[in-house]
C-alpha cells in the first residue's frame, strides 16, 4: 500500500514537473514524508521478522528440553 503512495506522489511531482511548474514545499515535503514511511516500515518489517526468527528458535530450544528432560 505505501508503494501506491510512493508512485501517486512520484507521479503528481512529474506532472507538475511536465507543466513547467515547481512543485509546492508542501507537496515536496509530503513525498518526503512518503518515503520515509516507507523507510520506517520496512525496517520496523526488518525488526519484526528477525523477532519472529528469535521467537521460533526459542520456540525450539523449548521445545528440545521438553523432550530432553524425558
Amino acid at each position: 500500500m505505501k508503494k501506491i503512495a510512493v508512485v501517486f506522489a512520484s507521479a503528481s511531482l512529474m506532472a507538475l514537473a511536465a507543466c513547467g511548474e515547481k512543485p509546492d514545499n508542501e507537496t515536496a515535503n509530503a513525498s518526503n514524508a512518503v518515503v520515509e514511511n516507507v523507510v520506517e516500515n520496512a525496517a520496523n518489517a526488518a525488526d519484526n521478522a528477525a523477532n519472529a526468527a528469535n521467537e521460533a528458535a526459542n520456540a525450539a530450544n523449548v521445545a528440545e528440553n521438553v523432550a530432553n528432560a524425558h
